[in-house]
């Protein structure tokens, strides 16, 4: 009897028998190996991938760089030059971005560095409020994290990855859309090298804080516990890719105008025609502020040169914190109007009563956010006592009532620096 060999069975997709594949599984009318299982998984990412940078680009409204600013200044009083440095910056940004998916297949194609922004100014002049904003109207994920509570791994304290944890949850864990997102780093001044001298100790919350930093602002794939630091040593590490996240962080820098001072006296004393004829305003010199300055101030070069775009805002003086208090769609005064109106009470503000409340916080240097607290003061015992008086329709805040009011209060015992 002769012997007939079985036909040996083929994947179905790329024709391979069984004895050339590793595994070679069976379906109901055909059969795939393990080659185009691979190959097929990799379309299939490839493919989603393309689907939701489709979803996200259109998700983020990028408007021009005017536009930008014109919003801005709906919510933000005075800083032109803030302004107009960041509607650039964010502009380009997500420019970049989203252009990234219509790469050519030239060798000549010029690849566009990020522009992390770095933002020097005293407290309370719109920092957070400037970057917020701005992601509101991209409409793109957003996190504050604060600098301070930063430390090197394996210290007490939450390391840099904590940050992007935060991302994370502001994009609902969808990692695509938190890899577009802006994070806002406050406080970015407390992590300056405390020290040029050698220290047997580490300076574990400083330059430690600032090295740690590098690999996020760069752009690597970094691994996040999604639900923060240490507590949940057990939870599976989600891998961000942080290129297209851009970095904004603010500072006070308390002092540097110290470092800009002796900076330009030095540099006024050279053979340049220019610096003789130019006049130093010393009553803002943070306009003057240039990178070598927060080098000076304690900040690592490496880290400085992943902050391509440095922007300062300007001291508030009492002109614009008058206007703050009135102009902008979340100014304080309509809020409190808003507030009164939900309970059916017409409330107004004599001018002499909002021209006190900027002096206290020019006086008590508090900045824009020192408003709301002088303002909250003033206004607590009104806010307990009118609703429970439905026969009040009308209330009329006097300069007499707000100076009582004040002077009660624990703000106004803080000594005047």
């Amino acid at each position: 009897m002769a012997h007939t060999d079985r036909k040996e069975i083929k994947c179905s997709f790329c024709g391979r028998g069984k004895s050339e594949v590793n595994v070679l599984i069976a379906g109901i009318t055909g059969h795939i190996c393990d080659n185009c299982i691979t190959q097929a998984q990799g379309i299939i990412k490839e493919e989603l991938a393309q689907k939701a940078n489709k979803q996200l680009e259109s998700s983020i409204i990028l408007q021009k760089p005017e536009e930008i600013k014109a919003h801005l200044d709906n919510y933000v009083i005075g800083q032109t030059d803030a302004k107009r440095v960041l509607s650039v910056a964010v502009y380009n940004h997500y420019k970049r971005l989203l252009q990234g998916n219509d790469k050519s297949d030239d060798e000549d194609e010029v690849e566009i560095e990020k522009s992390n922004i770095i933002l020097v100014g005293e407290t309370g002049t719109g920092k957070t409020l400037l970057a917020k904003t701005i992601a509101k109207m991209l409409n793109v994920p957003f996190c504050i994290a604060d600098a301070t509570i930063l430390t090197e791994a394996g210290y007490v304290g939450e390391d840099v990855e904590s940050i992007l944890s935060r991302l994370l949850q502001a994009a609902d864990y969808d990692v695509s859309l938190a890899e577009r997102g802006i994070v806002f780093i406050d406080e970015i001044d407390k992590i300056a090298r405390k020290s040029d001298n050698a220290s047997i100790t580490r300076d574990v919350s400083g330059e430690g804080v600032q090295q740690a930093l590098l690999k996020l602002l760069e752009g690597a794939e970094v691994n996040v516990p999604p639900q923060g630091g240490r507590k949940h040593p057990e939870q599976k590490l989600i891998q961000i890719n942080t290129r297209n996240i851009l970095f904004i962080c603010g500072g006070a820098f308390d002092s540097i105008q110290k470092i800009i001072g002796r900076r330009m006296k030095t540099s006024a004393i050279g053979y340049s025609s220019s610096q003789e004829n130019m006049v130093i305003d010393t009553e803002n010199l943070l306009q003057y502020v240039i990178p070598t300055d927060l080098r000076s101030f304690g900040l690592i070069p490496e880290l400085l040169g992943r902050f391509p775009v440095l922007s300062y805002l300007q001291p508030l003086d009492k002109s614009t914190l008058r206007r703050i208090m009135t102009e902008p769609k979340n100014a304080i005064v309509k809020q409190y109007l808003r507030l009164f109106d939900m309970d059916g009470v017409k409330l107004s503000f004599d001018k002499e009563v909002l021209d006190y409340i900027v002096d206290r916080a020019l006086d008590y240097k508090l900045g824009a956010r020192g408003l709301r607290s002088i303002c909250e003061v003033i206004m607590t015992d009104l806010m307990f006592d009118l609703p429970s008086q439905p026969d009040v329709k009308e209330y009329t805040i006097t300069l007499e009532y707000a100076r009582e009011k004040f002077e009660k209060s624990k703000i106004s015992q803080l000594k005047v620096a």
